[in-house]
């Protein structure tokens, strides 16, 4: 008689096989793959959706050559900002992007900022191409949760829910080493950023939203949703009041979001 338990781990979703692929001599990490993926569908749906406003696509091109590395940088300073404990001990730890080690919130905060400067040097309207890119950056943000599937790493607490990940013994926290499955957070952010993007390109066709309205309705959305993550997660991080550091961020930025969303349609833009 097969038991619920036993039933909740033949439903669960196995710990990837493998975290690189190999052709000849080199050696390319999932992780790292995923990003370059996640980047390249960015700037193509933005060229879309930029063209389709009677932008110039090509300036998406020049746009993201600033932005990613920024994005980048950002990401890693606000990694080793919040968790320095999660950073190889060797010299090259600070660098050891491969390993993981990108916070969201520091690599949009930085990319967004030198797209900004690049789209006001080149006299381009701001506005309309942050709310362009919002769906784009959202599908980017998805398909790179698929690379932390592949490092095992910003899963949830244990459950036997039949969706429940598996993670192999090395990468789970002491605290949980008797645990098999857990909550696959990096999936429920994954589906979140879809359905939201969904939402973004339908209100955008649906509604006359003033920009940037939607780039601020990711911004509170995507922030909505990460309340719930972290209030799951149970990877190393700071904590106040017995919260984790990035659960009050995400209330903040929501609540931003929400602010900046109404204040643009009330005022207009004319950024």
């Amino acid at each position: 008689m097969i038991t619920s338990h036993a039933f909740s781990t033949l439903a669960s979703i196995p710990s990837p096989s493998f975290d690189s692929l190999h052709a000849g001599p080199l050696t390319f990490r999932v992780y790292g793959l995923m990003y370059a993926v996640a980047i390249t569908a960015a700037v193509l749906i933005t060229r879309r959706r930029w063209a389709a406003q009677g932008g110039d696509a090509a300036i998406v091109v020049d746009v993201a050559i600033i932005a990613v590395p920024a994005g980048i940088i950002g990401g890693r300073l606000y990694f080793l900002a919040t968790s320095w404990s999660e950073v190889p001990d060797a010299w090259w730890g600070p660098l050891a992007i491969w390993h993981g080690g990108l916070g969201i919130w520091g690599g949009i905060a930085a990319g967004t900022l030198a797209g900004v400067w690049v789209l006001h040097r080149r006299g381009v309207t701001i506005a309309p191409f942050l709310d362009a890119a919002a769906p784009a950056l959202l599908v980017a943000q998805a398909i790179g949760r698929i690379g932390n599937y592949s490092n095992q790493e910003l899963f949830g607490r244990p459950t036997n829910l039949p969706w429940g990940l598996e993670i192999d013994p090395e990468h789970r926290p002491d605290a949980y080493a008797g645990d098999a499955a857990f909550h696959p957070t990096f999936l429920y952010e994954l589906i979140w950023n879809l359905g939201l993007a969904g939402v973004l390109v339908l209100l955008g066709q649906r509604y006359r939203i003033t920009p940037p309205g939607l780039f601020a309705l990711y911004v509170a959305g995507y922030s909505f949703g990460r309340i719930f993550d972290e209030l799951l997660r149970v990877d190393p991080a700071h904590h106040i009041l017995g919260l984790r550091l990035n659960f009050f961020v995400s209330v903040t930025l929501f609540v931003g979001g929400v602010g900046w969303f109404w204040w643009s349609q009330r005022r207009g833009s004319n950024v």
